[in-house]
């Protein structure tokens, strides 16, 4: 019998959460018959809301109105009571046990570790999936100790795998997408181009990003960085504070009177919009230099379109950068190496501007990208191309028979609820009444 799944989760948003969000629904809807599924759509910050009319977000309104039906018929039955499982795709922060049983999916954390009050929130659901093993590895090694004034333990806090009452914690990555491409008119100058797409914050970095960047190829027209850069959303306010604070980074004394170009993409890109992009014939390398990412989304689209990436072998993105290795030199079949231009990095405590009280906890660690290490892949990438593109080339390879959307959505189905448990009540139900008269 199918199971009444609630997904709460930003599912409009243009966001990492709102592409986990529709992720998981579309997961679901391959199996339907193991889920009868509700809706109810969340705003995730100030970020904007896509808008394309489609297949998909036409069923996406069915499923809200039906929801909403639902809710008004059932309105005086207690929420834990009308749904089988809840599915709250968000910050563990906001987890609720609102259902019969409660699963949490979330990116997880971008440092080493994650606040107490997340960890105590994980405890009350029944199972965690997260985007990689970055977030699975932070949530079991966080622990916080209460001792006395004698240094005696008073409690530990802590999610403990081997504890039958404690949650499962399940790492479920993103399928690659077949996402057909929008020939792009953008024109740029420079004909060997890198690419990098953030939103600014302290955690992207991208000051580094694009003040070394200039400084590494400062002399030479040829090469140049799009940024395809948002301060919160798309808006064309957001856009005036985004050019403002580019110029006033690239009107700094380091930078001025540059040959190396940088352009600034800002605004709605439907999802084959972006494809072209990341296929545009100048476009020859992807940056990220991010202290951390739950998974690195746009570091995976263009791994998946056969651009070299320059970046640091830790957090999220090490799921996907690192592959099988295949040369004859090998003597492990299964031993990893990079298929990236990797970046030095050392870890150390995030800065105080990136603190965010019961997420990010002043005492965390992320990486910090090494600057000489940086300027050297970016040079090697740009002076040895031919070879970064044929690791890149090998990469798609592995990432595409991998990471299938097939794979993916079993993965994160199975996840949820398999479906092959014998459940008494509900073999009792379907049998109907008249079998007891």
């Amino acid at each position: 019998m199918r199971k009444k799944i609630l997904v709460r989760g930003p599912i409009l948003s243009r966001s990492g959460y709102g592409e986990q969000a529709r992720f998981a629904l579309r997961s679901l809807r391959e199996y339907e018959d193991r889920f009868d599924i509700y809706l109810a759509p969340t705003g995730w910050g100030k970020l904007s809301w896509t808008w394309e009319d489609t297949e998909e977000r036409r069923w996406i309104d069915s499923l809200v109105e039906k929801t909403a039906i639902f809710e008004g018929q059932t309105s005086q039955v207690p929420s834990v009571q009308k749904y089988d499982i809840s599915l709250q795709v968000t910050i563990p922060n906001e987890w609720e046990k609102i259902a019969r049983v409660n699963i949490g999916y979330t990116a997880g954390i971008e440092t080493d570790r994650t606040s107490a009050v997340w960890i105590q929130k994980c405890l009350e659901m029944d199972k965690i999936i997260v985007v990689s093993n970055h977030a699975k590895d932070v949530f079991y090694n966080t622990r916080y100790t209460a001792k006395d004034e004698n240094g005696e333990i008073l409690q530990e806090l802590f999610i403990d795998k081997t504890a039958p009452t404690h949650p499962d914690i399940v790492t479920v990555n993103y399928p690659f997408k077949d996402t057909e491409s929008v020939k792009l008119n953008y024109k740029f100058d420079s004909k060997f181009n890198f690419l990098t797409i953030a939103q600014w914050g302290p955690r992207k970095n991208i000051e580094s990003t694009i003040g070394w960047f200039v400084e590494e190829f400062k002399e030479n027209e040829d090469v140049g960085l799009v940024v395809k850069l948002s301060m919160s959303n798309t808006s064309h306010i957001d856009k005036t504070y985004t050019i403002d604070r580019l110029e006033r980074l690239l009107k700094s004394d380091p930078l001025k009177d540059r040959k190396c170009k940088i352009y600034l993409v800002h605004g709605d890109m439907t999802e084959e919009e972006l494809n072209g992009l990341y296929k545009h014939s100048s476009i020859k390398g992807y940056i990220n230099l991010a202290h951390g990412e739950g998974f690195g989304l746009p570091m995976f689209e263009a791994a998946y379109n056969k651009i070299p990436v320059i970046a640091m072998g830790w957090s999220g993105q090490v799921d996907f950068l690192y592959a099988p290795d295949s040369s004859k030199k090998s003597k492990k079949k299964k031993e990893m190496k990079p298929y990236f231009a990797k970046v030095n990095h050392q870890i150390g405590q995030v800065m105080p501007q990136a603190v965010w009280e019961g997420v990010i906890q002043p005492d965390a660690l992320w990486a910090y990208p090494a600057e000489k290490s940086y300027k050297i892949a970016l040079r090697d990438v740009y002076k040895k191309y031919k070879a970064y593109k044929k690791t890149a080339v090998d990469l798609d390879k592995y990432i595409r028979k991998k990471f299938t959307k097939k794979n993916q959505y079993k993965q994160f189905a199975d996840a949820v609820y398999k479906g092959d448990e014998f459940d008494v009540e509900d073999w009792l139900d379907s049998l109907g009444e008249e079998v007891f008269e």
